[in-house]
């Protein structure tokens, strides 16, 4: 629901991936084949690589007895306080609120306790990735693996294209994708340091924060990219 909206803001047509690669999302028109192992669903070819938040919902509410005062769930949170702690107007945080594959949680405990709760959640079936404000409980999944599945369905329905791709992040549940993508760009936060990358190539960081090092850093590789030469040959 958040990212249908911000489509509509930016004036976006193409493909999204959601939730930290829960699943992806395929306009009808964007390949003219059904995408491998796709539903329709709403509009759209849809991927997913994860259960429904339901299925997460029930695992934590099973270790709620024991760790249930150590952090907050999305879906136990008022209106008011995902807008306290996204920044997000009443609207978006409306929308955000609205998850399909996971669900973010608020950790309040310690470092040694959030590792101890990690362990546990694996345990069980979870893979918990640490975001830039949250923890997110899902499943195997993550924004590197939807986008290697996105790549190589393009590749099978467009052979002989050349396809180049920069990937943007700020946090650790970023880094799959920054990895595994042509160029990185790692934006800086106002909160934490950038995630570490194991990659040294093709590896930009931002100096300003948020949207405007993200702006910082695609005005300076856009006018050089595979996408702009291409489109002068097109």
């Amino acid at each position: 629901a958040e990212l249908l909206e911000l489509r509509k803001r930016l004036n976006l047509n193409g493909p999204f991936i959601v939730e930290n690669g829960a699943a992806i999302f395929i306009n009808k028109n964007f390949l003219p084949e059904k995408p491998r192992g796709a539903v329709w669903q709403d509009g759209f070819w849809v991927k997913s690589f994860s259960s429904k938040r339901n299925y997460w919902l029930g695992l934590i509410k099973k270790i709620a007895p024991e760790y249930g005062h150590l952090f907050e769930s999305f879906v136990d949170m008022t209106l008011e306080r995902i807008v306290e702690l996204t920044g997000l107007t009443e609207e978006d945080a409306l929308l955000s609120s609205q998850r399909q594959f996971g669900e973010p949680l608020l950790w309040k405990g310690s470092e040694d306790e959030l590792e101890k709760f990690i362990l546990m959640l694996r345990r069980i079936g979870a893979h918990p990735v640490k975001g830039g404000r949250f923890l997110h409980i899902g499943g195997d999944c993550s924004k590197g693996i939807a986008l290697a599945w996105l790549l190589r369905e393009y590749q099978r329905q467009h052979k002989g294209v050349t396809i180049s791709t920069i990937a943007l992040g700020d946090g650790k549940n970023d880094v799959s994708m920054l990895e595994i993508a042509d160029t990185a760009v790692r934006i800086a936060s106002p909160v934490h340091k950038p995630p570490e990358l194991e990659r040294t190539l093709k590896l930009y960081t931002s100096n300003k924060l948020g949207p405007k090092g993200w702006t910082e850093i695609l005005d300076q590789l856009i006018p050089e990219s595979v996408f702009f030469s291409s489109s002068k040959k097109n």
